[in-house]
């Protein structure tokens, strides 16, 4: 292959290697047939974000890249636009080092969150992730109601969910703090871990694997870039202390990227995120919640309220101490807060659904105007 050519080929073995080596697979091969005969697009991997440019890379090198005026005109909100991790077909023009993305391949798994401020939007925090890695510091910062929310979020975007507890150095109840996890971690493995000791780091192993992608994710604070730099090899990312008063940490990473770890894989790094409101993550909370469902699936009326009612196994599991109450209490906040966000997006909806119409009505009698003047 003509690395200095805009005709590519998807056949040829060096750029299925290259291809195979950024995740790629039967699923996008397959997404990709609409493009695989115009020799002038290639599939190329979004790795970073910069307002409004995306760096990527493809089989014929790396660069940057914008979205096409056709992409731009026909996305309603920004889950239409490209996000760090997804693959698209991509115009490249390597000798004038111009690219423009013409296409977003359908994503296999997706890891949103409600856009922070008021707008009701989701944004893509990671695209076409294999495993999802929620870090947690052993500290009194470690919140299990916020791991539950991750949990949900994961579970939701199609990749496996592994809770990851960092800093197991700084804290004696290592074990214990796990066990408590490990009970609101319904189907999730857990990983103990200190990337300054490198204790548990060879466990991450199973999903650090050749052309997995990897994404790494939790508030500021936890330890991620650590653990980015001692799988790494190098210091790849800036380490700031966290506050001591309170635990809250820094932000150090401040953007989104992609990179390929020493081991193969894919690794998809974010910044710390002290906002992570639900977007659409009704099957999610299912699973995140699934022993509750279980409870409640026992209780002797199927539209059980769980408010009191005779034969109540909620109710009875509560008493007991089987669910803890604030497990249970943040259940339901969780279920009114999507509730809500489903009421907030199907308005959204219907609003892009009227300004859509309106304006191929609009392009209709322009082109009527025009053809009878």
């Amino acid at each position: 292959m003509n690395l200095d050519s805009n005709i590519f080929s998807i056949d040829s073995v060096q750029a299925r290697e290259v291809l195979l080596s950024l995740g790629w697979n039967d699923f996008f091969a397959a997404q990709y047939s609409e493009w695989q005969d115009t020799p002038e697009l290639q599939p190329a991997r979004i790795t970073a974000e910069y307002q409004g440019l995306y760096r990527f890379i493809c089989p014929t090198g790396e660069g940057l890249a914008e979205i096409s005026g056709r992409l731009r005109h026909h996305a309603l909100d920004r889950e239409d636009l490209p996000a760090v991790g997804d693959w698209v077909a991509l115009n490249w023009q390597a000798q004038m080092q111009y690219g423009r993305i013409e296409a977003i391949l359908p994503r296999r798994s997706q890891f949103a969150r409600k856009e922070t401020g008021g707008r009701s939007q989701a944004q893509i925090v990671a695209a076409n992730v294999d495993t999802v890695l929620l870090v947690s510091a052993l500290n009194h910062d470690l919140n299990l109601r916020r791991i539950e929310r991750y949990l949900t979020l994961a579970w939701e975007s199609g990749a496996r969910p592994v809770v990851i507890l960092s800093k197991a150095d700084l804290s004696p109840e290592a074990e214990s703090l796990r066990q408590a996890v490990e009970a609101i971690a319904v189907g999730a493995d857990i990983v103990v871990l200190s990337a300054l000791t490198g204790e548990g780091l060879d466990a991450l192993n199973t999903w650090l694997q050749p052309g997995q992608t990897v994404a790494l994710m939790g508030s500021s604070g936890v330890g991620k870039s650590t653990l980015v730099n001692a799988l790494s090899g190098f210091e790849r990312q800036t380490v700031q202390t966290i506050r001591e008063d309170d635990a809250k940490g820094r932000h150090t990473t401040t953007h989104r990227e992609l990179f390929q770890m020493p081991s193969g894989a894919l690794l998809l790094d974010t910044p710390g995120m002290r906002e992570l409101q639900l977007w659409q993550s009704g099957e999610g909370l299912d699973a995140s919640f699934a022993d509750i469902l279980k409870i409640a699936s026992n209780c002797r009326f199927r539209d059980c309220s769980h408010g009191g009612e005779d034969g109540c196994q909620i109710e009875v599991a509560l008493a007991n101490g089987e669910l803890d109450l604030a497990r249970w209490s943040n259940y339901l906040k969780l279920q009114l807060e999507e509730a809500w966000q489903v009421r907030r997006t199907n308005k959204a909806e219907q609003a892009n659904s009227k300004r859509r119409w309106k304006q191929i009505h609009q392009q209709a009698r322009a082109h009527m105007k025009e053809k009878y003047r």
